[in-house]
């Protein structure tokens, strides 16, 4: 906010898709574009794939540590997905967003839903659906990241990820990516303005209506 007196709390904002449909790149572009926005690095016990960055694109770790995370109430949500387990760390989650920073969450609806649970009031979800199946199918070959098995599984799995598409604040169906990254900046415009978000504006309004 402009105002020094009035302050912003950061939010969660989820974007969930089957694998494929776009929900990374759009990250990207937002993390690009908006400097008040930052991602949550998830922490997996899958493999790195070439081109990841340990600490950038996921924390890797094995079961033992990850379920000590477990343990130690350290995780914000975690879920199992295609034998490997994710998960958010909790830390610097909080720390953000009571520094008025937004958090960019790259999770399932599994996830999306151990979130609900526990911040509400914080959370923002978008479900980003394909155009058709066929484009879906398309971006993932495209993609060249999985095995025909891999890719076999994740197109199956997709009917039952878009099942949950009604659980969500919103919905964007990915066109194409500069449609999409304007839509959703135009959701985190408005959630940005919610009243519940902003802190100081009780003071600040008593002031107006003071005269000062």
């Amino acid at each position: 906010m402009s105002d020094p007196a009035i302050a912003r709390r950061g939010m969660m904002l989820v974007l969930s898709s089957p694998s494929g449909a776009g929900k990374t790149a759009i990250s990207r572009e937002l993390l690009d574009r908006d400097s008040n926005v930052t991602m949550s690095v998830s922490v997996t016990t899958r493999k790195k794939r070439p081109g990841e960055v340990a600490g950038r694109d996921y924390r890797f770790v094995d079961a033992t540590e990850f379920n000590l995370m477990i343990n130690r109430q350290e995780l914000l949500e975690h879920a199992k997905v295609f034998g490997n387990y994710y998960g958010t760390p909790r830390a610097p989650v909080e720390q953000a967003l009571s520094e008025g920073r937004d958090v960019i969450f790259d999770i399932d609806w599994q996830g999306a839903q151990q979130l609900k649970e526990s911040a509400r009031d914080d959370l923002v979800s978008v479900f980003i659906l394909p155009p058709s199946h066929d484009e879906l199918d398309r971006r993932l070959h495209t993609r060249a990241q999985d095995s025909e098995e891999v890719i076999a599984q994740r197109m199956a799995k997709a009917s039952d990820e878009m099942s949950h598409w009604p659980e969500y604040d919103y919905i964007v169906v990915n066109r194409s990516l500069k449609e999409s990254v304007a839509q959703v900046q135009a959701i985190v415009a408005a959630e940005r303005l919610r009243r519940r978000r902003l802190i100081g504006m009780t003071e600040f309004v008593k002031r107006l209506q003071d005269g000062q």
